[in-house]
């Protein structure tokens, strides 16, 4: 399956009451992966089917948010073509540690997605 969906995010501005919900609703594994000074990301293993993560909300005065990733070859091209689209870049392409990159678009009916790109070995 071309470009499928590889990750789901979730920004929380209630980080620790997000991942005790989460983990007693559903059989998910949290993981806290340091991510630099003062960043801690969460891991979502969820066994089969697409994992995710959580993160404390960035974005203030927004709502607590899902966001899904989709799979990309390309995350410098299939962002400026969503842009020639004419989706909006809320996020320009990101490098993620040694992991690989994203970047976080806009369609034109206002939903947001994300676009990842993972590094080759």
């Amino acid at each position: 399956m071309a470009n499928p969906f590889v990750h789901i995010e979730l920004s929380s501005n209630d980080l620790p009451g997000a991942k005790t919900f989460y983990s007693s609703l559903f059989d998910w594994k949290l993981e806290d992966m340091p991510m630099g000074p003062g960043m801690v990301y969460t891991t979502i293993g969820v066994g089969e089917g697409t994992g995710g993560g959580m993160m404390p909300n960035a974005v203030p005065g927004t709502p607590s948010f899902w966001l899904a990733y989709v799979n990309v070859d390309d995350i410098k091209a299939a962002t400026a073509k969503a842009e020639q689209l004419g989706g909006k870049v809320m996020q320009g392409v990101t490098p993620v540690a040694d992991m690989g990159w994203f970047s976080v678009i806009v369609d034109p009916s206002g939903a947001a997605l994300g676009l990842w790109q993972a590094k080759t070995a």
